[in-house]
């Protein structure tokens, strides 16, 4: 798979997803677009293809229940897919890996993201729950 990691998450997860075999893989910082709002962002995520992967979901996929009526994935007829990784405000590194690695295990039995949303979320210390649907929906 071909990883955009946002510039909200840390390098180390593209670093890490490069050592996973995702050679690919891109760090927002790294192919300096910093500081580009989400829908200048869109273009080039669609463009290149990119799997994007954002702690931002609400900005991409939208409200929690009713994802794809509002966010930048909104009016997307095609994208190869959306990883967002969910935490408590300031997730620090370690938790952004515990959730990124879980995800690349998730892809791992299934990398086929088009057209959906894998979401992972720590709802307390010790829940994991692990979401994937369409984008839109069919």
């Amino acid at each position: 798979m071909k990883f955009l990691i946002d510039e909200c998450l840390s390098p180390e997860l593209a670093k890490l997803a490069l050592e996973k075999g995702h050679g690919e893989t891109s760090h927002v910082v790294w192919m300096k677009l910093a500081g580009l709002k989400d829908w200048e962002l869109k273009p080039i995520i669609l463009d290149g293809d990119w799997t994007f992967v954002t702690k931002n979901s609400v900005d991409f996929r939208g409200p929690k229940d009713r994802p794809g009526t509002k966010g930048q994935y909104a009016d997307v007829a095609i994208h190869a897919g959306l990883v967002c990784l969910n935490g408590p405000a300031g997730m620090d590194l370690d938790m952004q890996i515990e959730l990124f690695e879980q995800a690349l295990v998730e892809l791992s039995a299934d990398d086929d993201l088009v057209n959906q949303v894998l979401e992972l979320s720590l709802e307390d210390e010790d829940a994991l729950r692990v979401l994937r649907y369409a984008l839109p929906k069919d």
